[in-house]
């Protein structure tokens, strides 16, 4: 058995699967050591919708990656997205107390940044430093021991829908693991992804998931806007299902096996077999079909991601790019669309930085996973979110019974 507190476990609970990726730390390198994954039912769009069928589905990913890593499983880093999501930036301005700036001047400043109005309903996931400013002088990533009169932070901040949260916490601990983070997916991909250079010279990472798509703007090293789109690799499957009247399942499978987002590489002469409904007779079809199912979706995706890229002020931002990963990555054709759409060098996003179960791991569907696992190694916390316990999601307990008493 491996000892525990150098292994680092990712879940990533998506729509259409969850993945348990174990990671352990040795020398300050992540060595990928076991990986688990089982179909998702219990989620929509990001979000728990069936408690049951997420905590069965999360009981079996991490069985298989126990046994794949040879270790047990009891706390993991938890990966959470949809449309409830929401990003912004802040900023906040302090007076330095001595002569040089101390820990206690970059948490107060951090302090006077967060100290927005943000809603009942909604939490802070997370509160991402962007840059300090001492006097004037901007662009210091760490302002610790500069002498300075005004110490000011740019931050960004996410939020998301207080219940969405408490119901991961809530299947992971029904699933007896402890949680000691909830990560957003886009900013986890992004640590298995992006270089140091593309992170430095600013790119946009768009993760295409089951459920939905996320963009993260990295620039300067650091995020500068975060944004979850309600649409993925779902949708796909539904226009096949709809467009060629096949069952929900057989759909998926043709997308997979057949499917292109691009018609005028597809030659007139291929075909495709699609399976009755009802015990009807199976039918050939033309696989441009498929192209002209999918080109339309896939443009579509990517004209939101442009049009939010170009409302947040951001398309001077990205000069290295765009990388695109997740699981509907894989489509043939997405990587030449998205280039088409915006305008911009695209690269196919897989896991780096890593070791171990490489070639295993080595696909745009595990970057989330491997993702979270890297979040984990940089920023170990002692914290763990459990319901039971006091702790954030007390409040949630609290709130909840506000809004019983008023409604009653």
């Amino acid at each position: 058995m491996q000892a525990q507190d150098n292994i680092i476990v990712g879940l990533d609970i998506g729509t259409t699967k969850i993945c348990a990726v174990v990671g352990e730390v040795a020398n300050n390198k992540v060595n990928i050591i076991g990986i688990g994954t089982h179909p998702s039912i219990g989620l929509r769009k990001g979000v728990v919708v069936n408690i049951e069928s997420t905590v069965d589905s999360i009981k079996k990913a991490v069985e298989e990656a126990e046994l794949m890593a040879g270790c047990e499983i009891s706390s993991v880093y938890a990966g959470i997205a949809g449309g409830h999501i929401t990003g912004f930036n802040s900023r906040g301005i302090v007076a330095v107390k001595g002569t040089e700036i101390t820990d206690n001047d970059v948490d107060r400043v951090i302090d006077a940044a967060r100290a927005v109005a943000i809603p009942m309903d909604r939490e802070v996931i997370h509160v991402l430093p962007q840059e300090f400013i001492v006097d004037d002088e901007p662009g210091i990533q760490n302002p610790i021991g500069m002498a300075g009169v005004r110490l000011e932070a740019k931050i960004h901040i996410v939020t998301g829908a207080v219940t969405s949260a408490h119901n991961i916490v809530k299947c992971a601990n029904r699933s007896g693991l402890d949680v000691c983070d909830i990560a957003l997916e886009s900013l986890a991909s992004g640590e298995a992804v992006l270089t140091d250079e593309e992170k430095e010279l600013g790119t946009a990472l768009v993760d295409l998931g089951g459920g939905t798509t996320d963009l993260a703007i990295f620039s300067g090293s650091n995020i500068k806007h975060t944004f979850v789109l309600a649409l993925g690799g779902n949708n796909f499957t539904n226009d096949i299902s709809i467009g060629l009247r096949a069952p929900h399942a057989e759909a998926e499978k043709i997308k997979i096996k057949y499917g292109t987002c691009i018609t005028r590489n597809i030659s007139s002469d291929e075909t495709i077999e699609v399976p009755g409904m009802g015990g009807r007779e199976p039918r050939k079809l033309p696989r441009q079909i498929l192209g002209e199912i999918l080109e339309p979706r896939t443009e579509e995706i990517f004209s939101l991601i442009k049009r939010e890229i170009y409302r947040a002020g951001m398309e001077n931002t990205i000069p290295s790019g765009m990388v695109v990963t997740g699981g509907s990555a894989l489509l043939e054709g997405v990587t030449e669309i998205s280039e088409s759409v915006l305008d911009l060098p695209t690269r196919l996003g897989k896991p780096r930085g890593i070791s171990g179960l490489v070639d295993v791991v080595n696909n745009p569907m595990y970057a989330t996973g491997v993702g979270l696992v890297l979040y984990g190694a940089k920023n170990r916390t002692s914290k763990k979110f459990r319901i039971r316990d006091k702790n954030i999601f007390n409040r949630v307990m609290t709130r909840m019974k506000k809004w019983f008493k008023e409604v009653v």
